[in-house]
């Protein structure tokens, strides 16, 4: 708005003074601004093109950097299959889209030019003087200041109205204080204090292998030993816990005190990547990638992402097969709402998925947390029924709230306040009266 005024003012002074110069300022501005014009249209209409594209893109990022993924994105060592998919994606879309030629930058910067190049030039303070003299030769009434005051206006208002970049005024001092503030802002995140960080989960030097079936394991902190090939149900109230064991189980937390012992070896002395390849784990906010359905289920295990067979046999015993063959695409239909071509589920028919996911990984340890929260009772029972046979060949750890699903379990944990307070099977726990009986009770107390 300042330069409009200052174009309108100068305008005014050059009716004054010297008319035809008028048709100077007009050459010199209308180039400019209808080069302008036309390639910010254009490029406003690439942009549009590419909205689905970018979005595809966006998402990627977003999926593997946000705090909300993370979780999995460790556990399923996801970011080399983001950043090869991003990667993918941008070498399709970005270098091989229209781009129009000259690029418009250059195009407008020579549009402007072709107009007042040489009237600003000409028109320069040094050259001011001589300037002013022709023309009050041509214009005997014209006095000398009024002759620099129509040169001046015609120089200034062009300058005010060509395009130029969004920092229209860099004098000496506004670059010198750009240029310290920019200098600030990229020097940051090089400093010590970010650069010398390390990781919050450490790697060991000398990592021992998690490959093989383990034996039983001990979490020292919470006193108890799990045996493998069974079922271990976590049960407790809010806070006591429950997620946390499982996170210090996949090591995304590292223990405040106590060790957890694999095979009679602390936890942190495996390989981290092996490890983690060994446990798969649901949490109760389980990621919804906006992938296709199979996609969904084989990021479980990223390298076996094109075995189908592997996908369609973890999405039947998830129960999940009859939900994917029920969409226009079946495996390969892109769900949920992000995208255009998207189909939304339901948070059950979104759950199956999740738990497919876990039968997708085959490992040693599988923990649920609480993968049945938005099924109804006869999905409940048999996700709980086939979880129980898979225990049978691996170790199972079942995060849930449902007394009448966890009392099929070999041995049920306790935990309140962060440690075990108690331990057994289900009757067992009833005959000690403790707060798992008193629990059962005040849920069972709804049903009756």
């Amino acid at each position: 708005m300042q330069d409009a005024v200052t174009v309108i003012a100068f305008a005014a002074g050059l009716l004054v003074y010297a008319p035809w110069l008028i048709l100077l300022l007009a050459v010199a501005l209308v180039p400019a601004f209808v080069g302008e014009a036309h390639f910010n249209a254009l490029g406003y209409s690439l942009n549009y093109q590419w909205t689905p594209e970018r979005r595809q893109l966006e998402y990627l990022r977003q999926t593997g950097a946000s705090v909300e993924t993370a979780k999995e994105v460790k556990i399923f060592n996801l970011h080399r299959f983001l950043i090869d998919r991003y990667r993918t994606l941008a070498q399709k879309f970005l270098p091989g889209q229209p781009r129009p030629r000259p690029p418009p930058r250059a195009v407008g910067h020579a549009a402007g030019r072709a107009g007042h190049a040489r009237l600003l030039r000409g028109l320069r303070l040094h050259r001011l003087a001589h300037r002013a003299r022709r023309l009050q030769h041509r214009r005997p009434d014209l006095s000398w200041p009024g002759a620099s005051a129509a040169c001046a206006s015609c120089w200034k208002a062009c300058w005010s109205a060509s395009p130029r970049s969004p920092d229209r005024r860099c004098t000496w001092t506004t670059c010198i204080r750009s240029s310290r503030s920019s200098r600030k802002s990229i020097r940051n995140p090089m400093r010590s204090r970010y650069r010398g960080r390390s990781p919050a989960v450490s790697r060991s030097t000398t990592s021992a292998s998690a490959t093989r079936t383990p034996r039983p394991g001990r979490c020292a902190g919470c006193r108890s030993s799990c045996a493998p090939a069974k079922c271990w149900p976590l049960v407790g109230e809010n806070g006591a816990g429950k997620t946390t064991l499982v996170k210090l189980l996949a090591r995304l937390y590292e223990p405040d005190e106590g060790r957890i012992l694999l095979d009679g070896r602390d936890l942190r002395d495996y390989d981290l990547d092996d490890l983690r390849a060994n446990i798969g784990v649901i949490f109760r906010d389980f990621v919804r990638y906006h992938l296709s359905a199979g996609e969904n289920i084989g990021v479980g295990r990223i390298e076996a992402m094109d075995d189908k067979a592997r996908i369609r046999e973890a999405a039947r015993r998830a129960l999940a097969d009859q939900v994917i063959e029920a969409l226009p695409q079946g495996y390969a239909q892109l769900v949920g709402r992000r995208f255009k071509t998207g189909v939304d589920l339901s948070g059950g028919q979104w759950q199956k998925i999740a738990i497919a996911r876990a039968y997708m990984r085959e490992a040693q340890v599988v923990i649920l947390d609480e993968p049945t929260a938005a099924l109804d009772a006869r999905a409940e029972f048999e996700v709980f029924q086939r979880f129980k046979e898979l225990s049978h060949r691996r170790t199972a750890v079942l995060i849930s709230h449902r007394f009448s699903s966890v009392r099929m379990a070999d041995r049920i944990l306790v935990l309140a306040g962060g440690r075990l307070e108690a331990s057994g099977t289900h009757a067992e726990l009833m005959a000690q009266g403790g707060r798992y009986a008193e629990l059962f009770e005040l849920q069972a107390a709804g049903y009756r």
